[in-house]
C-alpha cells in the first residue's frame, strides 16, 4: 500500500532577515482549588495538593515573527482544546496558530482538561462529565500567561546546548517468552539527552530556560490522589529556585520511557524528591557548559502534514475530523508536525507519545547542529510506537491509532523536511 506524505509549507516559513531578538516569560498557577478528575490512569478524583502546577510561558519576537510556547504541568488534552486556545491566542496577539505551541510535562497526577477526544476512544476511561469550569480556568490562565510574557518582551539572546541525565528507563519489560508488559527494561533503548535553551538578557541574567527531556510523569501510580507535577514538575521547580527564572520542562519522545522510580503509591515511596538530583542537577550542569549567546536570531516556523494509515476499527471523534481522512478506502491519520528553526537549531513537535527510537533516528540524520523533539505538543492522539514494537505487542501498540507503517512514514518525512529546511 502506498503511503502519502503531504507537505504544507506555510507563509511564515519564508526566510527572514536577522534582527535583534526580544523575549519575555511568565509563570501562571493553574492549581485547582477543589477536587478534580485526574488524568493518566483509571478515573479517580483528587484529594489534595502535593505541589502546585503551572503554565510556564515563553514569548519570542525577532521583529517579524512572534512565537509563543507554553509548557504546562498537565498530562494531556485533546487537539480540540489546543485549537480553541490557538484561536484565542491569534485574536489576542495577531500571531498565527502556527506560531503558538502548547506542550505538557505528562504528569499523571494532574487534572483532566477539556473533552476526552481520542483518549476515550483508545482507553475508554472517560465516562464521567468533564469539568468545564476548570477547563475554562486553564484556558484563561494560558491567555493570561501569553499576554504577560508579551508585555515583558525585552532585548534577549539565546544559547543552545545539551546535557545528559539517567533519570529515565525503557518501560517495555520483556519476559523469557518475549511477552511485553509495562515495567522496567534496563536493556531497552532510552534517550538520555537533555536539550537546553537558555534565553537571557544582555547582562547575562536569565529570562527563561527550556529543558527538553523524555520521561513519563509516572513516579506515582493511580493510588496517589494528590495533585502534582510528578518528576518533571519537581525537576523544573528545583532548577527555577537555582536560576531565578521560569523553567519550561518540555517532554520529549517518552512513549516508551518511564522515570527510574515508577508506579509508587505516593511521593515518599517513589523517591520523588530525588529527581532534584537525578534530573534537576543534571540540567544545571548542562546549563553551565553552554556556549556564548546571540541576539541576532531569526525565527522560522513551518508545518508538515504527514499522512499514515490508521487502525480501521476506531470510532474517530467528530471534533477531530481534520486529523483523519479516507483515500481509496484507506483511512489515514493526518499528523501535523511543527518545525521551529532558531539559528542552527531545529525543533520539531507532534501531538503524540512517540517512541524514543524514532526521535533519536531523526536527530542522528538531521543536518542541524542541534535537533530537539517536543512531544505531547498541541494535543494528544495517542502512542506512536516503532514497527518492532507493533510486532512485539504490549500496551502502547494496543492503544495506538497508528499502524506499523507510522515509524517509517514519520521518520523519513521529518528527516527529508529538515534537510530541505537546511538547504
Amino acid at each position: 500500500m502506498k503511503r502519502i506524505l503531504l507537505c504544507a509549507l506555510l507563509p511564515a516559513a519564508l526566510p527572514l532577515c536577522a534582527a535583534t531578538l526580544r523575549a519575555g516569560a511568565a509563570k501562571v498557577d493553574i492549581t485547582p482549588s477543589d477536587s478534580q478528575w485526574l488524568m493518566g490512569y483509571a478515573a479517580r478524583q483528587s484529594k489534595g495538593v502535593l505541589d502546585h502546577i503551572y503554565h510556564r510561558v515563553l514569548a519570542l519576537d525577532d521583529g517579524a515573527t512572534q512565537f509563543y510556547l507554553i509548557a504546562s504541568d498537565l498530562c494531556l488534552f485533546s487537539p480540540s482544546v489546543y485549537q480553541h486556545v490557538a484561536e484565542r491566542v491569534s485574536a489576542e496577539t495577531g500571531a498565527p496558530a502556527l506560531n503558538f505551541w502548547w506542550s505538557v510535562n505528562h504528569s499523571h497526577a494532574t487534572p483532566e482538561v477539556g473533552p476526552p477526544g481520542i483518549y476515550k476512544t483508545l482507553l475508554g476511561r472517560s465516562d464521567h462529565e468533564w469539568n468545564r469550569d476548570y477547563a475554562a480556568f486553564v484556558e484563561n490562565a494560558a491567555l493570561e500567561g501569553i499576554k504577560e510574557a508579551k508585555a515583558k518582551l525585552e532585548p534577549a539572546r539565546i544559547t543552545v546546548g545539551t546535557g545528559v541525565a539517567f533519570a529515565n528507563i525503557n518501560r517495555r519489560a520483556k519476559d523469557v517468552d518475549g511477552k511485553v508488559s509495562l515495567g522496567l527494561n534496563p536493556d531497552g533503548p532510552a534517550d538520555r539527552q537533555i536539550g537546553l535553551l537558555r534565553v537571557e538578557r544582555a547582562d547575562g541574567s536569565p529570562i527563561a530556560i527550556i529543558a527538553n527531556y523524555a520521561m513519563h510523569g509516572t513516579v506515582m501510580s493511580g493510588a496517589n490522589l494528590e495533585i502534582s507535577g510528578d518528576a518533571p514538575g519537581v525537576a523544573a521547580a528545583y532548577v527555577e529556585e537555582k536560576v531565578g527564572a521560569p523553567v519550561l520542562y518540555v517532554n520529549g519522545a517518552a512513549g516508551n520511557l518511564a522515570p527510574i522510580y515508577s508506579g509508587y503509591p505516593n511521593a515518599r515511596s517513589g523517591h520523588l524528591s530525588q529527581f532534584r538530583a537525578l534530573l534537576g542537577e543534571r540540567i544545571l550542569a548542562g546549563l553551565k557548559r553552554l556556549g556564548p549567546a546571540s541576539g541576532d536570531i531569526t525565527l522560522q516556523t513551518s508545518e508538515k502534514i504527514i499522512e499514515t494509515p490508521r487502525r480501521p476499527d476506531l470510532d474517530w471523534p467528530a471534533e477531530l475530523r481534520s486529523y483523519s481522512r479516507t483515500e481509496n478506502g484507506t483511512q489515514l491519520v493526518r499528523l501535523p508536525v511543527r518545525f521551529l528553526k532558531i539559528g542552527d537549531t531545529a525543533i520539531w513537535s507532534a501531538p503524540v507519545e512517540m517512541f524514543c527510537e524514532i526521535a533519536t533516528a531523526v536527530r542522528d540524520r538531521s543536518p542541524f547542529a542541534h535537533t530537539f523533539y517536543f512531544g505531547y505538543t498541541n494535543g494528544w492522539i495517542g502512542y506512536l510506537p516503532t514497527k518492532e514494537a507493533f510486532a512485539e505487542g504490549g500496551y502502547e501498540p494496543k492503544t495506538s491509532v497508528f499502524t506499523e507503517a507510522a515509524e517509517q512514514d514519520v521518520r523519513d518525512g521529518v528527516i527529508a523536511y529538515l534537510q530541505s529546511m537546511r538547504r
